[in-house]
Parts: C-alpha cells; structure tokens; sequence
C-alpha cells in the first residue's frame, strides 16, 4: 500500500501553535483526501516543520453517474451541445420519460493526481491563527517564511508547483529533499519514505517526535537535578513549550547568584519562566535551590559552559528588575495601592477595580457568617484582595498577582488567614488547582467569583458556544468546587443576589459628569464608547447645539475626572438623579446597563451553575442525567444537599427496585401523555375512593398515600435514603396494577378515575426526582 509523506518545512514556527497545526493539517488532509486514507494520518511537528505521513490506495473509482440531457424531439444542436459538455456521443445516451439521458461510466483516479490537486488547496487555506506574507507582492500566506515541501508517495515525488505569486512562472514545487539541524547539520537531503526521513533527521540532529523531545528534556533536567541532590519543579507546559523550541535538546545547570536568593521563590521561577524558559529547581528541604536549567539547542564542544555562563548573565540582569520591582512595592503599604484602583476600569458597563473593592468587601463579610470565618477578617482581605494589581511587580508579571499581595500582606504585619485569602482568593485556577480551604480564603474567593458571574450576567456579557471571554466557565467551576470539596450549605441563590445588589448600589450612586462629548471621548478606552461618544456629539451638533454645549454624561470610572480637569476640562460633576440648569442634554455613555430584577437574575445564575454542575459530574463519570432529574423536582441552591439527594436517587434508579419502578413509571407518563393528549386535559390527581373497583388499583392507592407521606416528611429531614425505601415499596402494587388493571376502562368513570391515579403515581415519583429525565 502507497505511504505518503508530506513536510511543509519554513522557517521558526512559535511553539504554542505547532501541535494545533499538525491537527489541522491531518484533519484537511482526511476531508480532501477521504477515499484515499486507509486509517488516520500520523503527524509530527517541530520548530521548523509539520507534516503528516498516511498509508493510501494506489487509486480511486468514482461511481458512475447519469445526467438528465435534453427533452426526446429537441433540436439537434441542444443534443450536440449536452453531448459535448460531456465529452460523450449518441451512443451512451438513453432515453427515459420524456427526456434523453447520458450514463457516465465511473472513472479511475490515480491517488498521485489526487494528492497534488489537495495539498496546494490545504495550503493556501491553511487556518494559522496569524500568518504573515514575504516575496513583495505575493499573495501567499503562511505562518513564517515556507522554504519547502517535501511530497514523496511510494518513493516518488509527487510533483505540483505553489506559485508564489499569480504571474510568477516560478514557484515553490513539492520535492524529495528536507533540511537538518540548522546549526550542526546544515543542507538538503532527499529521502523516500517516512523511515529514512526520520533516520537521516535524527543523523542529523533533529529528534522528530515532539512527544521525544518533550521526554529527553524532562527526563535529561530531572537526572542532572538528582546528580546534585536537586528535584525540579513540575511545569509540564514549560516542558511542552521548550519542546517546540528546539530539534536538538540538550538540558543543562546554570547557577543564581546567592545575592537574589532571599526573593520569594514564586518571583524567581516567574522571572525565569516567563523572561527566559527556564527551569526552577527545589532542595530536599522543598526551598528554592540556587540553580536553574536550561535547555540548549546545539551540543556545544565545551558542553556548555559558554552556553550556561552568557544564560547566567542574562538571569542576573532579570532578577535584578525583579529586586527592583520587590524593594520599590515594599517600601508602601498594600493599602496604600488602593487609590491607584480607581482609575482602572474592571470592565466598561462595570466601572472601576476600585469600586470592585467595595463591592467585595460587602459581599466576602456576608459570605463569612454562613462559613464560620470572622467578618471582619474577610472584609480586610477582600479590601486587600486586588491591591497587588497596582503594584510594580505585579504590573511587570501578572502572573504573581495574589501572590505578591500575600508577601506584601504578611511583610506589613497582617493577619495570616488575611494574607493566605489574598494568595488564595483566585483559586481554583482549573481543573488541577486547589480550591481555597480556609474559611476567611473561601469566603474572599466566593465573593470574587459571585461578584463576576453577577456583573457580567447583569449587563449581558454572557459565554456562548463559541467563546467565554471573561471565564466566567470557569467562575462557575471554581463556585462549585469551593462548595462541594468543603463541604459548605450555602443558599447560592441568595448570595447571588447580594451580589447583584452590590452593582445595584453602586449604578444608583454613580456620579455623572458635564463636559464636551469630544474632550471626553479622548479619555475613554473602549471603542465603542467613544465612538458613541462622538456620534452623539455630531448628532447634537446637528440639532443646532453648540460645540462647546456641554452634555451631561455617566462615568463609571470617576478617575476620569482629575484627567480632565488636568486637561483643563470644565467638569462638572452631580449625583445621577441631580440635576443642573447649565446641562442642556443628557447621554449615557456607559450606562447602556438596564438593572436587571435580582430574583430573574438569580434564576438564570443558577441555571448556569446546574449547567457546571453537570459538566463537572460528566467529566467525573457521574450520572448528569440524575442531578437533572433531581433539579427537574425541585431546584435547590445548596449543592451539597443537591448531591446528597442525587446520590440517593441514583442508588436507588440503579437497584432492581428502583429500575422496575423506573419503568412503570415510564409507563404510567406514556400512558398519561397519550391519553390527556386525546382528551385535551391534564389530569389531576384527585381520584375518587368508590371508584377503586378492582382490589389491585385499591392496594395501589392505599400505598402510594402512605409512601407519599413518608416521602414528603423525609425529603424535609434531608432523609434521602428512607425516601427511597419508602418509594421502593410501591414496586409490587404498581407491578400488580399493571399487571392485572386495565386503564382504558370501557366504563368512562373508571378510565378516568384509573388514570388520575396514575397521575397521582406521578406526582408522588416526581416529589423526589423528574424521573422522566432519567435516562434508560
């Protein structure tokens, strides 16, 4: 069977986008290609190079296809023109109906022809997330500079020319040649097929297999690390990032000068990280070592050492930007960043980070009297919360933000638990990260989160199915995971409320400010606000308004205020409901918010957060579809008690009596959907006692009143277990009802009062669970 190999080698592909590449590139290859492919292609990819080897068919068939011609007694010169088109004669046509018919013969195509007319195609409609375009006027388009592609089937090079440019009688052609390592392996080489290829890349210094690379430098730090009595810190990402960094990896130690030792070790593995790819190392104890690795791309003649000396310097020189940055934030108070807070917008229709502040520190002190934290530590630590972000380490890293805030926190004699909220409050970060344990954390970090699934509901900022650009997906994990792993009773929906009436408060007491449209809107970020800005102000122009008339306009974002005035801008500032006789118009720049009713809103929150919620038990392997049913019952904010009452349930849907009943139950509604669809009504479910002729549907009844007492008394204990066991015991009067009753009774008072009984079988079920939810 034909092998394919495919490489579209350029010059340095940035790292972060050549895993999805090789996904693209198989997944284009398999649409174009789909007759051809025998099983999925395999992929690799590098700094320099994807591409894709696939086992083909030598050949396709088409099937063969017939084409409705001309009417029978048309003009010959109709029937000459169709059979031309065709390239057929009188011979293939048949007649059918009333009309001529030519039947085309399926044709056999070579997988060659069929290669060279798809990958040209891929190319040119390649999905880089950012391409970039060279050669002048060339209308090809590629992630970097494309030097070649090598295309060889069977062997032999499947030719086709890329033109570079429409006109050019020149291109880039497919070929049988590669490149090895840049440095020590410079030049061409052809090759046949996928073995060779690979053989004369690793001949050559270049390791193929991203997954390889990926093993040689975790594998080659974490064996350096122990010869020293070292262990490195896990950065799995770091370690895929390097990897699509280089072709040839060689990890090496370079050593930290002991000067910058006592910065906290989160600063120093951020600088080396983000600044330079290396890697932190850790001691025995768990402190930070005074060495870091690397991973070099070439293996030196002198192993290194000039490699690791220029490094050395140029980790000096980035660790002394952060003493900088340490020492400068120390020498204030965080309290003292706060004000800085106040000019820096959170979101447009959600004012400022300073105002975010205040609303935390509300909501973090009502969430601590419902998980045992003092209120007055909580609301000092979300007054804190956000502070770091005005610092300068956390402006030159935002990485750290939270964790310098703990440093600083505890560096100006605050409480621990304060401190150890502030690092905690954004936490979890995914699915890998802790959730907040402490009291005085977990109630900073409800608050956080609360507060931004709260605001941007609020003003329609909402995720969609293609993109969640506030993480508030996240948000909503993070919630439930805080709730479920400690365990807390917390009445979501309520909190959620709090949360709105946060903004509420704050959108009542918003300031307004008077000033030319056209001055303001030069002070204003967001784009679409400004250009309103300066629509409004054309339009009022147009009414006849003077230029210089001033508008009364609403800014979230007071810190707007001392840069226009800075500017010489009159401004006059009022409270929303004053008013002013020099204000002739009134516009509202960022108030396109309308408050939304806190009930209505909380509703939909928790719609959200179910949603999570289930998302989250899927990815477990749980049941969904019995928390569904369950909400389905009764929508209860307390996930904990949510859960306990799921499990429950499913125990119950899972034993032989609880499948059995399932079943009836599914019966009893089938039997009721059908027949209240016939007569136009819902059933109620007061049935009649006299009407209970037969002695099964009289020993059902007699059930499902005690079972369906019991069952409200334990749904109310939060007793689930003995809710279901007092449900299982109407498994055997239901089986005997349908078993030996006929609904659909001839009498029309027996039919009736039989399926309001049904019907009260279903409502006395759907008191625990919307069964109907459950799936089979």
């Amino acid at each position: 069977m034909p092998e394919l190999l495919l490489e579209l080698f350029s010059e340095e592909i940035p790292a972060r986008m050549q895993a999805r590449a090789a996904e693209d590139l198989a997944r284009l290859f398999a649409e174009r290609c789909a007759a051809l492919v025998e099983a999925p292609p395999v992929t690799f990819h590098g700094p320099r190079r994807i591409g894709l080897s696939a086992l083909l068919r030598a050949a396709v068939t088409t099937e063969g296809k017939e084409e409705r011609g001309p009417r029978i007694g048309a003009p010959d010169q109709a029937l000459d023109g169709f059979l031309r088109k065709h390239g057929a004669t009188r011979d293939a046509l048949k007649q059918e109906g009333q009309f001529w018919v030519l039947s085309k013969p399926g044709e056999t195509v070579e997988a060659r022809a069929l290669v060279a007319a798809a990958i040209p195609a891929i190319i040119r409609a390649f999905p880089w997330p950012k391409s970039m375009r060279w050669g002048g006027s060339s209308p090809m388009a590629w992630v970097r500079p494309l030097k070649r592609i090598l295309c060889v089937l069977d062997g032999a090079v499947v030719p086709f020319d890329l033109r570079a440019g429409e006109d050019d009688g020149h291109g880039l052609a497919s070929g049988n040649e590669t490149e090895g390592h840049r440095i020590m392996a410079p030049g061409a080489f052809a090759v046949r097929g996928l073995t060779d290829y690979q053989e004369g890349l690793r001949e050559r210094r270049v390791v193929l297999d991203a997954a390889e690379r990926a093993r040689e430098i975790r594998d080659g730090i974490a064996a350096l690390a122990a010869a020293e009595g070292l262990t490195v810190v896990p950065d799995e990402g770091l370690v895929t990032e390097v990897a699509g960094l280089v072709e040839w990896p060689v990890p090496l130690l370079g050593r930290i000068d002991d000067a910058f030792m006592d910065l906290p070790p989160e600063v120093m593995r951020t600088t080396m990280r983000v600044n330079q790819r290396y890697f932190a190392l850790r001691q025995a104890d768990g402190s930070a070592a005074p060495r870091f690795a690397l991973v070099a791309n070439i293996a030196a003649p002198d192993g290194g050492a000039s490699i690791v000396a220029g490094n050395e310097r140029v980790l000096r020189a980035r660790l002394s930007d952060a003493r900088f940055f340490w020492d400068l934030d120390r020498r204030q108070s965080l309290e003292s960043f706060l004000p800085k807070l106040d000019s820096v917008v959170f979101h447009a229709k959600l004012g400022t980070q300073g105002q975010r502040v205040a609303r935390l520190e509300r909501l973090a002190r009502i969430i601590a009297t419902k998980v045992g934290a003092d209120p007055a530590d909580a609301a000092r630590a979300a007054r804190l919360a956000k502070a770091d972000l005005a610092s300068g380490m956390v402006g030159e890293f935002p990485e750290l933000q939270g964790v310098m805030g703990r440093y600083y926190a505890l560096g100006q004699g605050e409480k621990p638990a304060v401190a150890e909220a502030i690092a905690a409050h954004y936490r979890p970060l995914g699915p890998g990260d802790e959730a907040p344990a402490e009291p005085v954390a977990i109630s900073v970090a409800l608050a956080d989160k609360l507060d931004q699934l709260a605001g941007f509901f609020a003003v329609g900022e909402k995720p969609t199915g293609s993109g969640d650009p506030f993480a508030l997906r996240r948000a909503g994990l993070g919630i439930i995971r805080i709730v479920r792993e400690n365990g807390l009773r917390l009445a979501l929906r309520h909190l959620l409320e709090e949360a709105m009436a946060g903004y509420v408060d704050q959108w009542r007491h918003s300031p307004w400010i008077a000033a030319d449209p056209k001055q303001v809107a030069t002070l204003i970020e967001n784009r679409e606000i400004r250009q309103e800005l300066l629509e409004t102000a054309a339009r009022l122009e147009g009414e006849g308004c003077a230029a210089n008339e001033r508008i009364l306009v609403r800014l979230m974002d007071l810190g707007h205020v001392p840069a226009l005035r800075e500017r010489g801008i009159s401004v006059f500032v009022a409270p929303q409901t004053g008013s002013s006789g020099e204000l002739t118009r009134v516009f509202r720049a960022t108030d396109a918010v309308e408050v939304p009713k806190a009930a209505a809103l909380g509703r939909e929150l928790m719609d959200f957060l179910a949603d999570r919620l289930r998302v989250q038990l899927r990815a477990e392997g749980t049941r969904h579809d019995v928390v569904t049913a369950v909400l389905g019952a009764a929508p209860d904010d307390d996930l904990n008690r949510l859960l306990r009452r799921a499990d429950s349930v499913r125990a119950f849907v899972e034993s032989e009596a609880g499948a059995n009943l399932l079943a009836a139950h599914r019966r009893a509604a089938n039997i009721l959907r059908i027949e209240e669809k016939r007569d136009g009504h819902i059933y109620d479910t007061g049935y009649e006692h006299h009407l209970l002729k037969a002695h099964q549907e009289e020993a059902l009844a007699a059930a499902l009143e005690a079972a369906a007492a019991r069952i409200e008394l334990d749904l109310s204990a939060e007793d689930f277990e003995r809710a279901m066991e007092a449900m299982a015991t109407l498994r055997a009067p239901v089986d005997a009802f349908f078993d030996k009753v006929i609904v659909n009774d001839p009498a029309p008072e027996l039919r009736r009062n039989r399926l309001k009984l049904l019907a009260r079988l279903r409502a006395a079920m759907d008191a625990v669970a919307d069964f109907s939810k459950i799936e089979a």
